[in-house]
């Protein structure tokens, strides 16, 4: 009787901890989408996300405005190199490091919401 009873309390605690584990997991979760969703719904990145970027004309803008600091292959730049920042970071994030000007020395840049997909659409081929 004491085995039954004994067994029936650690299932029991098992599964209250099953139970916890997967709140946390789902409370994650939704943290992660809300964040996600957030950051789309800021009105300047979504009506950039909803341009179609020249990358020809992204790279002209990058030439006058980043290239000072994140030009590559050179090994005395500034800024690290953004090859390949299309892998590494999100359309969102990308946009709001070069418009926030929070990573000092980097100077705040407000492109215009058309340049902005400009430049995107040439940081996503680089």
């Amino acid at each position: 009787m004491d085995n039954q009873l004994a067994d029936t309390k650690k299932e029991t605690l098992l599964q209250w901890i099953s139970l916890v584990g997967l709140a946390v997991v789902l409370a994650i979760l939704f943290i992660i989408l809300g964040v996600n969703q957030l950051q789309v719904s800021d009105p300047y990145s979504k009506n950039v996300l909803s341009l179609q970027g020249d990358p020809v004309k992204g790279q002209a803008i990058f030439q006058m405005n980043c290239a000072g600091c994140h030009e590559w292959p050179t090994d005395s730049q500034v800024g690290p190199s953004l090859e390949g920042i299309s892998q590494h970071k999100s359309d969102v994030a990308i946009i709001k490091q070069v418009v926030s000007g929070q990573t000092p020395p980097m100077p705040q840049f407000q492109p215009n919401e058309q340049e902005m997909a400009d430049l995107l659409s040439y940081l996503k081929q680089i």
